[in-house]
């Protein structure tokens, strides 16, 4: 205690004492001090008066009485209330909604809080029955989900597994839990934030897609690990791609060796008759030449899938847009390709894979073109980071684009099928992309390339 600090005034002394009792005895010492002048002033009267010792008595017992009970009654008007509210407060801080006060006059402000507070304990009654079927709905999907999620601790230990990590692990829950990181070989798995991963596991092994975040639950930073299994999917699109590529390859080489076989047939059996008959040169010359013609699309076809299958990695270098589309519109002399320039631009990108691209696109207008007598046209143009090159035509237009980049697929009579494959496959190979789609304007169809400045 400090001796120089100065000794506290009456006032500040009277203000501690009333600060240390409680609200309900202020309001009780306050009704007192309000009834006091009046109540001292009668009983002054009545003792100085001239009345017997019986009525002074009576008067005095009887002033007393209403003077304390009439302060009593306003303590308890005013503190039950209080004590009302603090009830329902505290069991909304507890999380029990089913309490609700009895709400008087609309006009009383007493009242107006009791209302506001049932209000508010309904809004977070709705609120809690919404998040708790929110948190079961996640504990559902975390469950089923075909997808190894883990959470952990901010010192690596685990607090959450679903069903599919207890599957990879080859342990329940209740031997998982509790555990560590490192202990379950999951350590090298929180380092770096999404990357794919060469692991084994109990459960399976391979190659995954590993994504590590952190999170904070009550205030305590956490770490979440999910781990997706690409093998079971890539070995899945392998198996289709497998099964699409034989499908194609057996019809378009039955196509070609079912004629062949009946036309060597047919001619085997005409050579064998004794004696030939007059046109056998004739017949041997046309089927031969059915030969030779289906063995020159047998052979295309392979040429085509050996394209297809050993496109190179494009070699960047810097290509002045301009100059490599009126290149490539200058090669179509069937028709005219109209021109409608853009900004000067250049890319970096390997310029003899865009001129084939783009000749593939441009050939596709003119085949259509030529069939309605329509014409041909390309412009370019810079949509924020990326260059966009239309090539529009005025022919039929696309009666079905489900197909249009299917391997083999074709709409033409000798057509391969592998153009536009080919073009998405460079485009996507330089970061961009091809699309296909009627004309909205007119009859026609607009191929579109983007491709990132």
């Amino acid at each position: 205690m400090n001796p120089f600090a100065p000794l506290p005034s009456g006032r500040d002394r009277l203000h501690a004492r009333v600060a240390g009792i409680g609200h309900d005895a202020r309001i009780f010492l306050l009704a007192l001090a309000a009834g006091l002048p009046g109540s001292a002033i009668t009983l002054w009267l009545i003792w100085r008066g001239d009345y017997t010792p019986k009525v002074q008595w009576t008067v005095t017992v009887f002033l007393l009485a209403i003077w304390l009970g009439c302060a009593f009654a306003l303590r308890r008007r005013v503190v039950f209330p209080l004590q009302t509210l603090s009830n329902l407060l505290s069991a909304l801080r507890e999380g029990d909604y089913s309490i609700r006060a009895r709400v008087g006059r609309r006009d009383d402000p007493l009242g107006e809080v009791m209302l506001e507070v049932n209000t508010l304990s309904e809004t977070l009654h709705q609120q809690r029955l919404s998040a708790i079927e929110a948190a079961a709905l996640l504990d559902r999907v975390i469950k089923e989900i075909d997808i190894a999620v883990f959470a952990f601790t901010g010192d690596d230990l685990l607090i959450l597994v679903n069903r599919a990590g207890e599957r990879l692990l080859g342990q329940p829950t209740a031997e998982l839990l509790g555990r560590s990181a490192e202990d379950l070989g999951l350590q090298h798995c929180l380092e770096g934030r999404r990357r794919l991963l060469e692991l084994q596991f109990p459960g399976g092994s391979g190659r995954w897609e590993v994504q590590h975040s952190a999170f904070r639950q009550e205030g305590f930073s956490h770490k979440l690990l999910v781990l997706t299994d690409l093998s079971r999917a890539l070995r899945e699109e392998e198996r289709k791609a497998w099964q699409r590529l034989i499908r194609v390859i057996g019809h378009e080489l039955n196509n070609s060796l079912a004629p062949i076989k009946s036309i060597a047939a047919s001619l085997e059996s005409r050579l064998a008759r004794r004696p030939l008959p007059p046109d056998w040169d004739e017949d041997m010359k046309r089927g031969l030449a059915i030969i030779e013609s289906r063995s020159e699309s047998l052979s295309r076809f392979m040429e085509g899938y050996a394209r297809l299958a050993q496109l190179p990695p494009p070699q960047l270098r810097p290509v002045e847009v301009g100059s490599w589309i009126r290149r490539v519109a200058g090669l179509e002399t069937r028709l005219p390709v109209a021109l409608r320039p853009g900004p000067d631009l250049v890319i970096e990108a390997d310029g003899d894979q865009l001129e084939q691209l783009l000749i593939n696109l441009v050939r596709n207008a003119a085949d259509a073109a030529l069939q309605t007598g329509g014409a041909v046209a390309i412009h370019w143009r810079r949509n924020g980071t990326h260059l966009e090159v239309a090539v529009e035509d005025e022919g039929p237009g696309l009666p079905n684009t489900a197909n249009l980049f299917v391997p083999f697929f074709t709409t033409k009579r000798h057509g391969s099928g592998i153009g536009l494959v080919l073009c998405r496959q460079i485009a996507e190979a330089h970061g961009g992309a091809v699309m296909l789609e009627n004309r909205k304007d007119r009859q026609g169809c607009r191929a579109l390339l983007r491709l990132p400045v």
